[in-house]
């Protein structure tokens, strides 16, 4: 009785069985964070966040999800335990490792693309979990004077418990989809110290409003993807009548295409976003303003706004999976720089090819992460005339870079929503490769017209 209703729900919504049943487990984290905020702090709060993560995990995936959780969890454990001076390092292998021998394994983009589900999303966020901890372990031998600022907030004096450990990697299922969060916030938020401590905080900063604003944000997103996808199948892109249209009507199709997607993106991030809000964990100090407002940046992993009209494409890894974005900058782009060097375009695509193998060995996912390094770097060409060039022509250039960004960001996605080589290259060649040839274009034109310094006005001069 209980699988037919399930197969009538998940028949009412247009999805399958399992994913629907990972959407319940998902909006549950709501109300499950909300009653960690009665729990009391210490060893009950890492107890409550470790056996929901399981329990959640149990009835999202089935037991071998957690087996799979098992996994990197130990690694990186273990190597804490045991290598200290190298720990780091060696659970960013390991736990890669395995995180690529599954995605080998389970190939989930095709079933995420069918509308299926399984482990491998949740197993992805954890893997990122595990390898910060085990860094911010190994820092915590380091001295701080050699250290950046992240690593000097961020560092792991001693070693948490199993229980801290465990309830930090499952915290209320916000391994599900993130955010991604530091164990040194996990563990004063658990244990009431730093931000949360009653000294620190002299008032009480609400999670209603905020928590209210993000579920609504995701009833809206979802309500809109719902309504969007069926005029923009990733299917069109095969359907012989595409072939037909002309050049502008296929880029404004694959313009269309990345658009819709993102609404599912948002609307799982909005989920998250309330969860990590209303449990508190996502407080991050107060605003400057009169009065203060509480601030929840750790729970953000989107600006839509930020996105749908940035004008830049440098700004799109501060708007797009924030926290992910952020974890790629401290634990690859920032640990790749030389002391005294300044990063260049290797650091740039050796942290988009990380990504690209997070998540997933499809051919669509590193053509889209190679093609975001061009798109960042011709980006910065058009922002390095930009700042050279008087205001009246300064605007022109800002609109160009805006234009830019939307033209090679929606024309990239696409890679990443087909996943196939033979699909992406298609839809690519569809509208002759525009989205490339213009990124290298920029580059080579930003090599060629080197701009002076940057115009300052007459105050400015007289400062």
């Amino acid at each position: 009785m209980e699988e037919l209703q399930m197969d009538s729900m998940a028949a009412a919504i247009g999805v399958s069985v399992p994913v629907l049943r990972f959407l319940l487990c998902f909006v549950a984290t709501i109300p499950l964070s909300f009653l960690s905020r009665f729990v009391p702090y210490g060893f009950s709060k890492n107890l409550y966040s470790a056996a929901v993560g399981v329990i959640l995990s149990y009835l999202s995936f089935g037991l071998s999800s957690n087996l799979h959780f098992l996994v990197p969890m130990s690694l990186g454990y273990v190597s804490m335990l045991l290598y200290r001076p190298r720990c780091g390092i060696l659970t960013f292998f390991l736990g890669f490792g395995y995180l690529i021998g599954c995605h080998v394994y389970y190939m989930s983009g095709d079933a995420w693309k069918e509308g299926g589900i399984d482990a491998t999303g949740a197993l992805m966020v954890l893997t990122l979990k595990v390898i910060s901890c085990a860094f911010n372990y190994n820092d915590g031998l380091l001295k701080e004077e050699g250290l950046r600022e992240a690593q000097k907030k961020n560092r792991l004096i001693k070693l948490p418990s199993l229980i801290e450990y465990i309830g930090y990697c499952l915290c209320c299922g916000t391994h599900f989809a993130g955010p991604v969060y530091e164990m040194k916030d996990y563990l004063d938020w658990a244990e009431g110290k730093g931000l949360w401590s009653t000294e620190a905080k002299g008032r009480s900063a609400s999670p209603y409003g905020a928590t209210l604003r993000a579920i609504l944000q995701a009833g809206f997103c979802m309500a809109l993807y719902l309504y969007l996808v069926p005029y923009f199948p990733l299917s069109r892109f095969n359907d012989p009548i595409y072939q037909e249209w002309g050049f502008w009507k296929r880029l404004g199709y694959q313009y269309m295409s990345g658009f819709t997607a993102r609404w599912k993106y948002y609307f799982i991030w909005s989920i998250s976003e309330a969860t990590v809000i209303i449990s508190g964990l996502g407080f991050s100090g107060w605003t400057e303003s009169t009065p203060p407002k509480p601030r929840w940046d750790r729970a953000k992993n989107v600006d839509i706004i930020g996105v749908e009209f940035a004008k830049s494409a440098v700004v799109l890894p501060l708007v797009w999976n924030i926290q992910v974005s952020t974890w790629l900058r401290h634990y690859v782009y920032d640990r790749l720089v030389q002391n005294g060097k300044k990063p260049g375009f290797f650091q740039l695509l050796a942290t988009q090819t990380i990504s690209a193998i997070w998540h997933g060995l499809y051919p669509g996912y590193i053509i889209f992460f190679v093609q975001s390094a061009l798109m960042i770097a011709g980006s910065r060409v058009i922002y390095r005339w930009q700042q050279a060039v008087p205001s009246a022509i300064k605007n022109v250039l800002v609109f160009i870079n805006f234009a830019y960004t939307l033209l090679v960001l929606n024309y990239s996605c696409i890679g990443f929503m087909v996943l196939s080589l033979h699909e992406t290259l298609a839809s690519f060649r569809s509208v002759h490769f525009v989205g490339t040839v213009v990124p290298i274009a920029m580059i080579l034109l930003g090599s060629i017209i080197k701009p002076g310094k940057p115009v300052r006005s007459k105050g400015q001069k007289e400062q």
